[in-house]
């Protein structure tokens, strides 16, 4: 490791402690942006010492990793394989499918779309509305919802009605400022900003070692995916000028292609399962960089 080297992670140490200090971490959370980021587009399979010893570094002690494991497991998410003396834990398919589809959330393009109201119906309804709710819908009344028409329409019961694009932007846009917390989204999109600015810079201009990118990509997908799957994602007619959002996803894209080469690297050179290690890269790590590089600036 050169004195560069040496300095550049110097820096991002104390840019990764201000960032934990800011948002600490949760290690069920951080676990699973581990299994999202690095362990699913390989195959679903990972040894736990390695989520330990990635845990060890954000300050999540052994103990904290195999209690969020254990319930990781009794909650479908995840199931454990010995070989010998080694645990790996496998992510359940209902859990590969979810992490799938955040993945295109995280790595694909922005959809404009159209428009759709939903009166929900069946059995359920409340916690159809919740699920609605998470797909970026606001709730108009105790059945009815509207949002971007993003969502199957066999995800819940009910009549969807398909709305055209308003015309009238300025108009839109004050309709989702009423019925979308707006604020409170870009005041996160913000503190995203905020936290990883200085890091893009440091990235950009000196070499880090290969642990410490994966360190930072890791801490990268989990602030961008807690910021961004919270996030409504209305189209642009719809968000206020200057929209933080914007920025947020050119800065993670940028971040993520520039550290993907050593922290991919590193996770080839020791990220294990009882078949051997993973790979650097497989074609799933590709679409998502190719996602990345070909989407808008």
């Amino acid at each position: 490791m050169t004195a560069a080297t040496n300095h550049a992670d110097a820096r991002a140490s104390e840019l990764i402690r201000q960032i934990l200090a800011e948002t600490p971490l949760k290690a069920a959370g951080f676990i699973v942006t581990i299994y999202g980021d690095v362990v699913e587009p390989r195959g679903g399979i990972a040894w736990i010492g390695n989520l330990i010893e990635i845990c060890a570094q954000v300050g999540i002690s052994e103990t904290l990793v195999r209690t969020a494991v254990s319930r990781l497991v009794a909650a479908g998410r995840l199931s454990g394989e010995r070989d010998g003396r080694r645990s790996y834990y496998r992510l359940s398919r209902s859990a590969g499918s979810e992490f799938a589809a955040a993945a295109r959330i995280l790595f694909g393009v922005p959809q404009e779309g159209n428009w759709q109201f939903v009166h929900v119906s069946g059995p359920s309804i409340e916690d159809n509305m919740q699920t609605l709710k998470r797909a970026g819908y606001a709730r108009l009344g105790s059945r009815i919802v509207v949002g971007p028409a993003r969502l199957p329409a066999e995800a819940v019961p009910g009549l969807i009605f398909h709305a055209d694009v308003p015309q009238d932007h300025n108009a839109l846009k004050a309709f989702a400022l009423e019925y979308w917390d707006l604020p409170s989204h870009a005041r996160a999109y913000e503190t995203f900003l905020d936290q990883f600015g200085p890091m893009s810079a440091l990235v950009e201009i000196t070499g880090i070692s290969q642990a410490t990118a994966l360190i930072i990509r890791l801490l990268l997908v989990h602030r961008y995916r807690t910021v961004h799957l919270h996030d409504p994602r209305l189209p642009a007619a719809a968000l206020p000028d200057n929209w933080p959002g914007k920025a947020a996803r050119r800065l993670f894209s940028q971040l993520y292609l520039r550290l993907s080469p050593a922290a991919d690297a590193f996770v080839a050179r020791t990220f294990l399962t009882a078949s051997g290690p993973l790979p650097a890269s497989t074609p799933a790590t590709n679409i998502r960089v190719e996602m990345l590089t070909d989407g808008p600036v």
